[in-house]
């Protein structure tokens, strides 16, 4: 007895059978990766106890199981260039994604506030794009931004060397997730335009010119005006500068070292795109006299020049066997419909193994189907709508909760009930949480069949603009993360497909109890004693007063609520909620999990 892993190469790559018999335990995959899940999948069958100390013996049933996930990609973004997380939280969030099967990390380690991993031929990345202070010229390094204090030796001047990041690819490919870097371009880039203008000064006083130049990401003459989303003003890489392609090229060739060292050949790198604003370009003089030297058919206006630009950079990662990866952007292009601007899916790169990861669906701003026109126009396509899948939003609409809500407000709630190749028709509110008008679909693309098979996954994203420290990061990923797991594994339920209205809201709260309540008794129990605790958003308590009575529930079963009839703030051995509370005053609630640890508490007032 005992348990034997067997490979069965009539099964899927990623799929595995686990049986339970009396006598053994069979875990079969094709692959490693399947046999993998297989286990991760026994291991999600321990009990509560055996995850909190060690027990003698466990009895598990007998079960027969046959499993394939729906999605080859299912993926979590972490934003570590806005705000730090140290390589320690990192290698705890590839465990975490490992064992709810999820295999892809995209990590977003540039942007306009922060370069983060260390690229020895271009050392100013990091001496001076890693760190923040104040500064009137960021000259030195960036400036304090996101809460990270004036004086430069803060915990957000930090940085991955490359040992440090070979060791993140190691610990993720040990467990069978793949590392998808981000250089961010041409926009988002002031750390890496900064960074390298520090690089010319030192060289120009090095009295070596030529060197100094070689790898500036802006004209120094450019003179055009734009505001960025984040209000910078200086932000984008100029693409008349053959040094710009230099640098790509140079940073993408250290990151492919690193992966081979770790032995995870890149096959992709994630190259930004996203949000480049209005303006630029317009008054550079290198890059109007670009244009001038560009076929005049296909180059007719300075914002054509973005379709040079990515020209340009697939045929560097091309020579590198890599394909490209990046924002939805890079699937878009300008055009005008009555005189007026507006953005259209691009045919250029169509069908040319783009990757897009599609964002920008906020409910009412007219991009709602975006994703579908992509993958219908010959686009790959990473299913990450705001609207469902940025885990940075806040919780739930209320003053003292955490987090944006410019594209909604994102609960677990939001990406269960997220239904990849049909989300529209499950979406419920806007992005104030308001009914949605279902006017506002009218007329946007549905996804074909042809469509469905360029989307290769989902993911959730955790920027970081609000995610200074490690509780902050896991109050936002978890359980969120649960829901998106569930949803990239998991086939569409039949919730999700059936036409019958009523059916499917009935075949709902079935599948929502049941989640709930998996998530409640066991998912978090075992979450709080695994890597010694994930800090999870233990949820708000839902209080009201009906006919003088107080009624109080809660999002999540399992969970114990607390109150207080004194205005007190409840603790762990405050008064058990068991039934209506008669009690007049302020009633305060408050739920707590089986660690004692509460969420934030919630008052009504019973006259």
């Amino acid at each position: 007895s005992g348990i034997r892993l067997v490979q069965d190469s009539t099964l899927p790559e990623e799929a595995y059978t686990l049986t339970i018999s009396p006598q053994q335990i069979d875990i079969a995959g094709a692959t490693p990766r399947g046999i993998f899940y297989g286990i991760q999948s026994l291991k999600s069958m321990l009990p509560v106890e055996a995850w909190k100390s060690p027990v003698p013996a466990l009895s598990l049933p007998c079960v027969e199981v046959r499993d394939n996930p729906r999605f080859a990609y299912r993926g979590l973004h972490v934003d570590v260039a806005r705000n730090f997380q140290h390589k320690e939280e990192i290698l705890r969030l590839l465990n975490w994604m490992a064992m709810y099967k999820l295999n892809t990390l995209h990590f977003h380690f540039s942007d306009d506030e922060g370069w983060r991993i260390e690229i020895p031929e271009l050392p100013e990345l990091t001496t001076v794009g890693s760190k923040r202070g104040h500064t009137p010229d960021s000259r030195e390094h960036l400036p304090a931004t996101y809460g990270s204090g004036g004086n430069v030796n803060n915990p957000q001047s930090a940085f991955y060397t490359r040992r440090d990041y070979i060791e993140i690819l190691k610990f993720a490919k040990a467990r069978h997730i793949t590392v998808i870097p981000e250089i961010e371009t041409p926009g988002h880039a002031r750390a890496a335009i900064k960074a390298m203008n520090a690089r010319y000064t030192r060289l120009m006083q090095e009295g070596k010119p030529e060197e100094a130049k070689a790898y500036l990401l802006a004209d120094p003459d450019d003179q055009s005006q734009y505001v960025s989303a984040q209000y910078f003003t200086d932000n984008v890489m100029c693409v008349a500068l053959p040094s710009v392609y230099r640098f790509i090229e140079t940073t993408t060739d250290a990151l492919i070292s690193m992966h081979e060292a770790a032995g995870m050949p890149l096959k992709t790198i994630h190259v930004g795109g996203d949000e480049v604003p209005g303006g630029v370009w317009e008054k550079s003089p290198l890059c109007q006299a670009l244009l001038k030297q560009l076929p005049a058919d296909q180059y007719r206006q300075t914002s054509d020049l973005w379709l040079y630009y990515w020209e340009k950079v697939a045929d560097i990662l091309k020579k590198r066997g890599l394909y490209v990866s990046g924002w939805e952007e890079i699937g878009m292009r300008e055009t005008k419909l009555d005189g007026h601007k507006m953005m259209m899916v691009n045919p250029l790169f169509a069908n040319r193994h783009f990757h897009t990861y599609v964002w920008n669906t906020v409910i009412g701003w007219g991009m709602e189907d975006l994703p579908y026109r992509l993958a219908n126009g010959g686009y790959k396509v990473v299913l990450c709508p705001v609207s469902n899948l940025y885990f940075d939003l806040a919780y739930q609409k209320d003053f003292e909760e955490p987090g944006y809500y410019w594209g909604g407000f994102v609960d677990m709630d939001k990406p269960f009930y997220f239904i990849p190749f049909d989300y529209l028709k499950n979406t419920k509110v806007d992005r104030f949480g308001h009914p949605v008008d279902p006017a506002i679909f009218i007329g946007r693309d549905r996804l074909t069949d042809y469509g469905k098979s360029n989307v290769v996954g989902i993911q959730g994203h955790l920027w970081s603009e609000n995610l200074r420290s490690v509780a902050q990061l896991e109050y936002a990923a978890f359980p969120k993360v649960l829901a998106l797991a569930e949803r990239a594994w998991a086939a569409d339920p039949e919730w999700a497909t059936t036409r019958d209205a009523d059916k499917s809201a009935a075949l709902y709260r079935t599948a929502w109890s049941q989640f709930v309540n998996t998530v409640g008794k066991k998912e978090l129990p075992k979450l709080n004693y695994y890597q010694g605790g994930v800090r999870f958003r233990v949820p708000t308590v839902g209080a009201k007063v009906i006919n003088q009575m107080v009624y109080a529930n809660i999002q999540i079963p399992g969970l114990t609520i607390r109150y207080t009839t004194d205005g007190s703030e409840p603790s762990a051995a405050s008064s058990q909620y068991v039934a209506p509370v008669s009690a007049k005053g302020r009633i305060r609630f408050r739920a707590f999990d089986a660690t004692g640890r509460g969420g934030r508490s919630v008052e009504v007032r019973n006259e």
